[in-house]
């Protein structure tokens, strides 16, 4: 959300939440201060409404999600990882072009 967003309140995020998923404020508010005590988000103090920002990049957080699930449900296994996700949901044309172009390039470095 603060990666589209960029840096906001609380109550911003709450409300860009609460359109498709009903959470409610303190429950934002309580995530958002654990992000920011794990280093995720960085909080401004200067006003009285706290601002918050991404401090990790996109990139970095995926990829320690995807090493962390494939660890977890995949036993290791990054390619059945993507062989379920790819089977379970539908890609649009230009995602699998995308896939081609990864798996060509990974099997020009040789993996």
């Amino acid at each position: 959300m603060l990666w589209k967003r960029g840096p906001s309140t609380v109550r911003a995020v709450h409300e860009a939440l609460g359109e498709s998923r009903g959470t409610g404020y303190t429950t934002v508010l309580k995530l958002m201060q654990i992000m920011h005590a794990k280093g995720l988000v960085t909080r401004n103090e200067a006003e009285r409404t706290h601002v918050y920002a991404a401090a990790v990049q996109p990139d970095r957080t995926e990829g320690r999600l995807v090493a962390d699930l494939a660890e977890r449900a995949f036993g290791g296994s990054a390619a059945r990882l993507a062989l379920r996700a790819l089977s379970e949901e539908p890609c649009s044309p230009e995602e699998l072009a995308e896939v081609r172009r990864l798996l060509d390039a990974l099997e020009a470095r040789g993996a």
